[in-house]
């Protein structure tokens, strides 16, 4: 073997070896990501997926991941460190689709819609949570999650070194702030309908009062389910707004608590 072939061999392994540890970190962002990781995506398109942002993220920073890419003991540090920081930061990624598919089901159940026309993906949940899932994905994808996630990822070797284990304080500190978040975030976007239906059952249980004799249930019922379709024909788009701010303004700082 010549000087010149095994200097080229050597370069080219530990290429490899680094666009692994990249591959890493984004194959684990990919198994909690909005969009890229739903469940009714296939299994070949995710890892296609990820190996295109490995692609695109690779070259900017493989001067940060080639110190990971050393001995034996690198590799396997780094095996666990990039699948745990990935797994991180798509969770908390995905939390903010969570707040969504929470905020819909208090919804659903304040307005007793929440077993009407219910149909599942992957897991049964009520149609107002389906409906808020699906306009906000669509949302983020057309708000160009992809670029989004691609300078995060990019971002997170300087937050967070290729091949180091992440602090343990700051990076539990940092999830469970984005899971107050999220749930916050829910009950702020079910808010509106929880009212109406505390106004509504309130007036119900006056007008029983009022009238013993009057079958109320035959008459509140109807129109609670009436006035709770139009009541989330007309916040939806509102809340989807409110929640895609609160989701834009996420991915410009997704490391405030681990800086």
């Amino acid at each position: 073997m010549t000087p010149g072939f095994a200097e080229y061999l050597a370069s080219w392994q530990s290429t490899a070896l680094a666009g692994f540890i990249v591959f890493l970190r984004i194959g684990a962002v990919m198994a909690m990501l909005p969009v890229f990781g739903e469940m009714a995506v296939p299994v070949r398109v995710r890892l296609a997926a990820a190996a295109a942002f490995t692609a695109v993220v690779a070259p900017a920073v493989y001067a940060q991941v080639v110190p990971a890419a050393g001995s034996g003991l690198a590799v396997a540090i780094a095996l666990a460190s990039e699948t745990l920081i990935g797994l991180s930061i798509g969770f908390a990624v995905r939390l903010l689709v969570w707040a969504l598919q929470i905020a819909g089901v208090m919804i659903a159940q304040a307005t007793a819609l929440s077993q009407l026309f219910g149909f599942s993906s992957g897991e049964p949940s009520p149609a107002v949570s389906q409906a808020l899932w699906i306009g906000g994905l669509a949302l983020a994808a057309s708000a160009g999650l992809h670029v989004h996630i691609a300078r995060i990822l990019i971002e997170s070797y300087t937050v967070l070194p290729a091949g180091v284990l992440p602090d343990a304080a700051s990076l539990l500190g940092w999830a469970v702030g984005h899971v107050a978040s999220a749930f916050a975030l829910a009950f702020q976007l079910a808010v509106p309908a929880l009212i109406a239906s505390l106004l509504v059952n309130l007036a119900m249980g006056a007008m029983n009062r009022a009238m013993p004799a009057l079958m109320i249930t035959f008459i509140g019922v109807p129109a609670q389910t009436l006035a709770a379709l139009g009541l989330i024909a007309v916040i939806t788009p509102v809340l989807l707004a409110i929640w895609l701010a609160v989701f834009t303004s996420f991915l410009a700082d997704p490391f405030g608590g681990v800086r």
